[in-house]
């Protein structure tokens, strides 16, 4: 069966979501493909848990930043006077 990846990091986490979520999945099961979500956040993946959809709605968690890559939006404090400034 052919893989299909859906990236939902901006997809709210409420029912409406996860309504459009499982309409996608028949849709993708009736064609033939099996639906993988990418980037799906905690929040997202709690609420279709609670739904008893995880079995439906395969998820992958959202990725986060390993150790070596730069993470985003991330400053430095400092204290005033700080010599390293």
């Amino acid at each position: 069966m052919q893989r299909f990846s859906c990236d939902v990091r901006t997809l709210p986490a409420d029912g409406e979501a996860v309504d459009a979520l499982c309409r996608l999945e028949l849709a993708a099961r009736r064609a033939g493909l099996e639906l993988r979500l990418r980037h799906v956040s905690a929040e997202l993946r709690r609420l279709i848990a609670f739904a008893g959809l995880d079995d439906v709605l395969r998820a992958e968690p959202e990725r986060q930043a390993e150790e070596r890559e730069e993470r985003l939006g991330v400053e430095e404090e400092r204290e005033l006077g700080d010599p390293a400034a």
